[in-house]
């Protein structure tokens, strides 16, 4: 996705219908008070209703939330930059990551809007329940705490200046908006992106104000 412009102020357009506008945005309250509750709801019903132990959960959890960290990553490097040629597959790439190019700033747009994010939730339930039975119960909050933070941490990059501890990991991303989108796919975290080799040369990398005062608009 190549703009000869990123906005840093205002907000795309995708539907003329004002309602699936609307669907479009959402704030990080309305997710948190949507998954908050399941991800309690579902370790407290593993816990005393399916024999899952507090050990057991606590383990699962943790395997849940660092299964989210290598999704993220591929879902990042594999389908919001796939590359397409025809006209309703790049509107499709457009709405789903590209606007977010391109408007990196519009913070109604940061977290996945409540109506997809909770169908592609349910779907990745599911297939979870499927494969791993009960244990579900504490893996897949475990996944969707890993979201919580990745959203969390998407919004924080774009919106407030890095805490002392975690610039490496505010700069990869600002380097993947700015520079080049093809490397630099952790949003939560850089450990993928070390791994597979997209992880940016921060020690030497030198930032290019001009460069950047000239894309933004």
């Amino acid at each position: 996705m190549h703009f000869e412009k990123i906005k840093n102020k205002g907000q795309a357009r995708l539907f003329k219908s004002d309602y699936m506008e609307m669907m479009t945005k959402t704030h990080p309250v309305v997710i948190y008070s949507i998954y908050l509750p399941v991800i309690g709801f579902m370790l407290y019903y593993g816990a005393s209703y399916k024999g899952l132990s507090i050990g057991w959960e606590i383990l699962l959890f943790a395997l849940g939330a660092l299964s989210w960290s290598l999704f993220e990553y591929i879902m990042h490097r594999k389908l919001f930059h796939m590359i397409v040629e025809s006209p309703k597959a790049q509107k499709f790439v457009y709405t789903m990551h590209g606007v977010h190019h391109e408007y990196p700033r519009d913070k109604e747009r940061l977290f996945m809007p409540p109506v997809p994010s909770l169908v592609v939730a349910t779907i990745i339930f599911m297939i979870m329940r499927l494969s791993m039975g009960w244990n579900a119960l504490a893996f897949f909050p475990g996944f969707l705490f890993g979201y919580l933070m990745y959203g969390s941490m998407h919004f924080a990059i774009h919106a407030f200046a890095p805490p002392k501890m975690m610039k490496a990991l505010w700069r990869n991303h600002h380097l993947h908006h700015y520079k080049t989108d093809h490397m630099g796919f952790g949003v939560s975290s850089t450990l993928w992106d070390r791994i597979f080799g997209t992880m940016f040369d921060l020690k030497n990398e030198k930032d290019d104000k001009e460069k950047a005062k000239e894309l933004m608009f």
